[in-house]
């Protein structure tokens, strides 16, 4: 999924494991940005310094769907941390991410497990978001090469769209990637991902727009995998609060099994 994918749960994660942001595009904008602010700004829509929240995260799959109720923590770009509150049989499971380690506490058994190389590609909690997802860090802006493809009115709305193609050197795993934003204040409201055959591979939607942690943020988001009819991830932002001050040791192997 890459960094783009990090919209955060952020988002993602994303969700609470990686999305937290700026306010540089939480007002109505009286000019245009340049491409790469507005890449910049959903880059950095849920980022701080701090991060504290609680969110829900609906997963449906073909056989089964189950609903996650998480509260999350995060400080900077590296350090995050992801609780579960609910069901009550998963409760107190617990992901902790520090610079490019991921570790999972299983309550149940009482275990730490520090996530392997070859980990990385499983589903993170049954979702679609992967273990790799929540430790990918790059910008939209810096590997890829960008221009705008559409300005104009859509579905009623008017929008931008921005199609992003990787650089040669580029550790991403897109082929393309068009993000379509409202021109009134620039916020996303459609990822398009696309693999290295340019087949849609991928979508993530923004809805929902409200205030959230003093700022006008999408309260939804969606991904939806292209190759599985009906699936859908969807997580909902519930509270959000930035820049609290959060000590380093809230993210620490310790404080994981508590």
């Amino acid at each position: 999924m890459t960094m783009l994918f990090r919209i955060n749960l952020a988002a993602l994660l994303a969700a609470a494991l990686v999305l937290t942001g700026s306010a540089t595009l939480a007002k109505p904008l009286t000019k245009p940005l340049t491409a790469r602010r507005i890449l910049d700004g959903v880059d950095d829509l849920f980022r701080g310094d701090s991060s504290r929240g609680r969110m829900t995260m609906i997963i449906t799959t073909r056989h089964w769907k189950r609903t996650l109720t998480l509260e999350f923590w995060s400080k900077g770009k590296t350090m995050s941390l992801v609780r579960i509150l609910a069901p009550q049989r998963e409760k107190g499971t617990a992901t902790l991410r520090v610079g490019k380690n991921l570790w999972n506490y299983l309550p149940k058994v009482k275990r730490v497990i520090k996530l392997s190389s070859s980990m990385m590609s499983a589903s993170w909690m049954g979702s679609h978001f992967t273990n790799d997802d929540l430790v990918r860090e790059s910008r939209m802006a810096d590997d890829y090469t960008y221009r705008i493809t559409f300005r104009g009115r859509r579905a009623g709305r008017e929008v931008v769209d921005l199609t992003c193609i990787p650089k040669r050197d580029a550790a991403v795993v897109w082929g393309k990637v068009v993000v379509t934003v409202r021109t009134r204040d620039y916020l996303p409201l459609l990822i398009r991902y696309f693999d290295e055959d340019l087949k849609p591979a991928r979508s993530m939607t923004f809805s929902r727009v409200a205030d959230l942690g003093g700022r006008r943020l999408p309260t939804v988001m969606t991904v939806v995998p292209a190759d599985k009819p009906g699936e859908a991830t969807v997580v909902r932002y519930e509270k959000l609060k930035f820049n609290l001050g959060l000590s380093d040791d809230l993210f620490s192997l310790r404080n994981l099994q508590r």
